[in-house]
């Protein structure tokens, strides 16, 4: 089970998958949530999501 980094909250694969998606693809055991991820990256939590939805129907295999 993987925790957000920085609030502590439980991730999923999409938490994870995104992460490595726009961070680092190599992580390994240090994710942050979509919430804190989307402070980092200067961007809404929603544009995120957007992005997230695309490269999952574009097959991405980061996301569940």
């Amino acid at each position: 089970m993987n925790f957000c980094v920085t609030c502590g909250r439980e991730l999923v694969q999409n938490d994870i998958g995104a992460y490595k998606k726009f961070v680092n693809r190599g992580a390994k055991d240090s994710f942050l949530c979509r919430g804190c991820l989307a402070k980092k990256l200067d961007i809404p939590q929603a544009q995120l999501e957007e992005k997230i939805e695309y490269f999952k129907s574009q097959g991405c295999t980061l996301f569940a």
